[in-house]
Order: structure tokens, then C-alpha cells, then sequence
């Protein structure tokens, strides 16, 4: 008799409730390390299964613990919890009660598969070893990940493996992506503050122009990626800020650049990085103003342990069918701080269907229109099940 191929079906029973607690959370979105309601609701799920809680590493994240058996076979599964700056412009029951926060990424639906999964593996303990739930805060550019590494994480709740997921946009429901080696690159923010002289705008020939100075930066800038890098060497580089001036008529003292850095290497973004100083630096100098640039590596590229990879790869085949897990996902030029706990420990980041088409499904993800699909909901608990079940499996 062929295994039947979907999710799980007793998590596919909670799928209205879980349903309920990811609506809960996404109407009451919080920025990262201040997730106090979030945690609560987790912590409270979490105790309410039987599993041990631990709360407080990295200010707000949450570790459940599940122990069956004498194994010391231990695996991590992580979910974020963590919203973004921003409206949502969402008309629905559940949309943002916080003003200016809104869960535009999906962390409250990955925060929601991950209970579901706990709840089942507490309720069937159908494994030998140790399960650690980590439900991290400040996944968004905070730096989350390297608060719980550095509070103890893995060193209290050691783990021989780890694996994440994210929701994927435009990739239908039911079908999932993972790849071998780097997925997702690395992030740096950089801001670059000018200094000019300020004059009247009838009169620039008395001043210093930081607007120009800007100007030419954000020009001089794009060439890094065309003209200092190796061709097959991908990167990003996107100047996002623009501030100066308040006046018509006055040329301002200051002006302000800031934006992002993607890279699928270490040695790229260093190269990045120092070329945005010699720019800075030189064409400031070329006007007569003065720039302090400062870079902020937040991001390392999440790259799969290959072994990891390719075990997600066939556990979620089991599951869904080969025709449905694409074993060579496209590499994303997004980030991901997941990355901090894979360079600690051998793992897998992959990928969930949100839904194809039109609609929140559809919407790509950091969009004030968009929205988590709760049909995903039963699918992502499956696979952290699956993941563990095949993992731990018992030796009898």
C-alpha cells in the first residue's frame, strides 16, 4: 500500500485552530526583540503540549524541548517570530492592529507550523533523541540569530543538526525548493553621511554641495558590481535613502545615503565593501565635502551542508511527491539570519509554496499587500514532522 502523499493527517484536523493562532499573531505583529506577546502565545502553546520551555535567549525567543528515549541524538527546527516596520494595507479581519508593524514576511506563519509540529510530536512521541522548537526573535535585519548563538544556544540545547523553512511567493501550495550549497545570499546595511557647506540657493558658488556629492556617489556606486567584480561573482548593490535639505532655497549642509549589499560570499562583500569606501572617500574629496561611511555586516549567506539538503530533499518527497520538491532551487538574492546558526551547526534552509497566482498568496513577501496562505499551514508542520521522524527514527 503507497504511503498517502500530503500532510499528515491529525495535523491536518488542527488545521482550523492553527489557522486561528497564526491570524492571532499576524493581527498583532511585533518588531524584532520585542516580541513579548508572541512569546507568550508560544511559551503558553508549547507548555500546553508537555514540552519544556525555556525562555529569554536573544532578549525574547523561546526554546520547547521534547525528550524520548536514551538517545543523545538531538535535532533543532527554527521559526522567527519577528513583523517589519510598515503598514499593511490589508482590509481583512485579522490585518495589523499595530500601527506601522505588519507580519509582511510570513514569520507568523512559520512560527505557526512550528507549534503544530511540537503539539504532534508531543502527542505522538514517534521518535528517539531530543527535539529543540527555537522560536527566534529579530530575524529582520536585528540580529537575532547571533543574540540566541551568543546566549547559550547551542550550548544549552546542542544540536547535531538544524533545519528552517520559509514561505516562497509565487510557488504553489504544496510544492517546495531546496538546494545543496548557498541558497540565500549575505546582507550588509551601509549609511554614508556628507558633509558639505551650506549656502543660499541663489549662491551655491559659496558653498559645498552635499546633494551633488550624493549624487555622483549613487552613480560612482553602481559601478562596483559591473566593473570591480568577476563577472560570475553575483551582487547587489541598492542605494534605498536619499535625505537632504528642508528649504526651496537653501542648499543644505548634510546629506544622507543609506541601503543594502547582497552577496552569495564573504570575499565578495568585502570587495564590496572596500571599493564603497575608496568611492566615498574619493569623491567627497573631488567636491570639497567631507563622508563618514559606515558598513554593517548583518547577514552571512545561508549556505545548505549538502548531505542536509539533499535529506530535506527526499524526506519531503515521501511526502508530497517527487514531481513537488525541487531539489535545485533558484538562488535568492534575499537574506536570512538563519545563516548565523548553519555556520554553528550542519543543516538545510528550504523553501514552502505560498500560493501562485493573484491575491496576499501571490504577493511577494516585504509588500503592504501581503499575506501568509493558512492552506500551507498543515504542509509545513508535516515536513518538520516528517524531517524528525526520519531523523530520530527508532533504533529497535
Amino acid at each position: 500500500m503507497n504511503k498517502p502523499v500530503g500532510p499528515i493527517e491529525r495535523i491536518a484536523e488542527w488545521h482550523s485552530e492553527f489557522t486561528a493562532i497564526r491570524r492571532d499573531i499576524h493581527a498583532h505583529p511585533e518588531l524584532g526583540f520585542e516580541e513579548t506577546r508572541t512569546s507568550d502565545v508560544v511559551a503558553e502553546q508549547l507548555a500546553s503540549y508537555g514540552c519544556e520551555v525555556h525562555r529569554g535567549l536573544g532578549k525574547t525567543g523561546v526554546v520547547g524541548t521534547l525528550r524520548v528515549g536514551n538517545s543523545t541524538r538531538s535535532v533543532g527546527l527554527r521559526a522567527d517570530m519577528d513583523a517589519l516596520p510598515m503598514q499593511e494595507h490589508n482590509d481583512f479581519e485579522y490585518r495589523s492592529t499595530n500601527d506601522g508593524k505588519m507580519h509582511a514576511c510570513g514569520h507568523d506563519g512559520h512560527t505557526t507550523m512550528l507549534l503544530g509540529a511540537a503539539r504532534y510530536l508531543a502527542e505522538t512521541l514517534n521518535f528517539d533523541g531530543q527535539v529543540h522548537f527555537i522560536f527566534q526573535p529579530a530575524e529582520e535585519g536585528i540580529g537575532g540569530a547571533r543574540a540566541m548563538i551568543e546566549d547559550g544556544l547551542f550550548e544549552q540545547f546542542p544540536c547535531d543538526v538544524i533545519y528552517g523553512m520559509h514561505n516562497r511567493p509565487n510557488l504553489d501550495v504544496g510544492k517546495f525548493a531546496v538546494r545543496s550549497g548557498a541558497m540565500m545570499a549575505g546582507g550588509g546595511f551601509f549609511d554614508i553621511n556628507i558633509t558639505g557647506v551650506g549656502a543660499h540657493g541663489a549662491r551655491p558658488e559659496v558653498g559645498v554641495d552635499p546633494v551633488i556629492v550624493a549624487s555622483h556617489m549613487v552613480t560612482a556606486l553602481q559601478t562596483i558590481v559591473s566593473r570591480n567584480l568577476y563577472s560570475q561573482d553575483q551582487a547587489v548593490l541598492s542605494i534605498t535613502q536619499i535625505h537632504a535639505g528642508d528649504a526651496y532655497n537653501v542648499i543644505p549642509q548634510t546629506a544622507h545615503l543609506a541601503g543594502t549589499v547582497r552577496t552569495f560570499s564573504e570575499k565578495t562583500m568585502k570587495t564590496v565593501e572596500e571599493n564603497m569606501q575608496r568611492i566615498v572617500d574619493s569623491v567627497a574629496a573631488t567636491f570639497g565635502a567631507t563622508a563618514e561611511f559606515d558598513f554593517r555586516y548583518l547577514f552571512a549567506p545561508t549556505v545548505n551542508t549538502p548531505s542536509e539538503a539533499e535529506f530535506v530533499a527526499d524526506v519531503i518527497a515521501e511526502m508530497v511527491g517527487e514531481d513537488n520538491i525541487n531539489r535545485n532551487g533558484p538562488l535568492i538574492m534575499a537574506s536570512e539570519d538563519f545563516s548565523w546558526m548553519l555556520q554553528k551547526v550542519p543543516g538545510a534552509y528550504f523553501n514552502i509554496g505560498n500560493g501562485a497566482g493573484g491575491g496576499e498568496s501571490g504577493c511577494e513577501v516585504h509588500n503592504p499587500g501581503y499575506d501568509f496562505n493558512d492552506e500551507a499551514l498543515p504542509l509545513g508542520s508535516s515536513a518538520f514532522v516528517n524531517l524528525i521522524e526520519t531523523r530520530l527514527a527508532r533504533e529497535d
